[in-house]
């Protein structure tokens, strides 16, 4: 079994959101094989625990206006540091990066295959991820 296409459709919303918030790290897997509860999981991390609220909060309204969808449960708003969104058919994981890094889900989740994400998803963290120049070569001599 896979992820439906609802499912997909909603990990595909759910990921520009949080790139349009800038969050690190986004990734998605079809779980649908392993578990019987929800189709497909949703990573991304934060910085701080304000960034991690502000990715929550683009999430839940784009997918409630683009895709007339609302979460079942919300858990962990309070700290900010790991915010789990469940929408039945996917869940979202927004985690603080020091969370992300202790809980190492997607090593959990590693054997389930990946959810192509968009190519605005991926331009971003692309971006994002661009080393920045060496410390003793001045900035524009590195262009």
């Amino acid at each position: 079994m896979t992820a439906t296409d609802r499912s997909v459709q909603l990990i595909r919303i759910a990921a520009e959101a949080a790139a349009d918030k800038l969050a690190d790290d986004i990734l998605a897997y079809d779980v649908s094989d392993q578990l019987v509860i929800t189709d497909a999981f949703l990573l991304c991390s934060a910085t701080n625990d304000r960034q991690v609220r502000a990715i929550v909060d683009e999430i839940e309204e784009r997918l409630r206006v683009e895709a007339d969808a609302k979460p079942v449960r919300r858990e962990g708003e309070r700290e900010g540091r790991w915010v789990l969104l469940d929408y039945v058919d996917i869940v979202v994981h927004v985690q603080h990066e020091e969370d992300r890094t202790f809980y190492a889900l997607e090593r959990l989740w590693k054997d389930c295959p990946s959810i192509a994400l968009p190519e605005s998803v991926t331009q971003v963290a692309a971006q994002r991820a661009r080393p920045a120049p060496p410390k003793d070569v001045p900035a524009e001599d590195a262009l």
